[in-house]
């Protein structure tokens, strides 16, 4: 009898161990989960700040109601061409849209550009190179994005495109509407290339 009692004893003993290490084992991958959730929302919070933070650009708009967020992803366009004054170094790119119709002949062959064609001019204040063996001007601290956009409904009185500038502040890391920049405030100076759809610079050979 008393060897009975013992081995019931001692089974029961087994099993509560059994059940304990169940019940530790549960715990310790709710906490790993738990770990694994809490890393994984600390990371997405991370990524939405830095996306925050790259985006607010694009919240602007300019004095003449021109989006900024309207040339997302101009970082990214293809180069047109490139320009430079006393004062500034430029990198013309266009959206996809436009770079196509430069490519197929406009405005040589007589055509305008395409509604939503897009370009924008970037200027740098230059510098001499420290590095090359040759003297050369290199670009240095980043002024400001001039954009045009091509909406005819929108800008009939500026030959269909709208002007606007944005302007950077290095010591800030932000950009800001020009607030003397109207919707048509480039339009002055390109009526003088009417005739090749109010702009500038050619495709360039590459």
């Amino acid at each position: 009898m008393s060897q009975l009692s013992s081995t019931s004893a001692g089974q029961g003993q087994q099993e509560q161990e059994m059940r304990t290490r169940s019940t530790v084992k549960c715990v310790a991958g709710y906490a790993i989960a738990a770990i694994a959730i809490a890393s994984f929302a600390v990371l997405c919070a991370a990524v939405l700040h830095a996306q925050g933070q790259n985006n607010d650009k694009y919240s602007l708009k300019s004095p003449g109601g021109i989006a900024f967020s309207d040339f997302r992803g101009y970082e990214d366009w293809s180069d047109v061409s490139s320009a430079r004054t006393d004062e500034v170094l430029k990198v013309i790119v266009a959206n996809p849209e436009m770079i196509n119709a430069y490519k197929a002949g406009v405005p040589g062959n007589g055509q305008p550009f395409p509604e939503g064609s897009m370009i924008v001019k970037l200027q740098w204040k230059p510098k001499k190179s420290t590095e090359a063996q040759f003297a050369v001007d290199v670009p240095d601290v980043f002024k400001q994005a001039f954009v045009m956009e091509k909406d005819s409904k929108r800008f009939p009185k500026s030959g269909g495109w709208g002007y606007a500038v944005f302007n950077y502040d290095a010591a800030t890391d932000k950009f800001t509407a020009d607030p003397t920049s109207l919707a048509d405030c480039g339009n002055t100076c390109h009526t003088a290339v009417k005739t090749k759809d109010y702009i500038f610079h050619p495709y360039q050979k590459r």
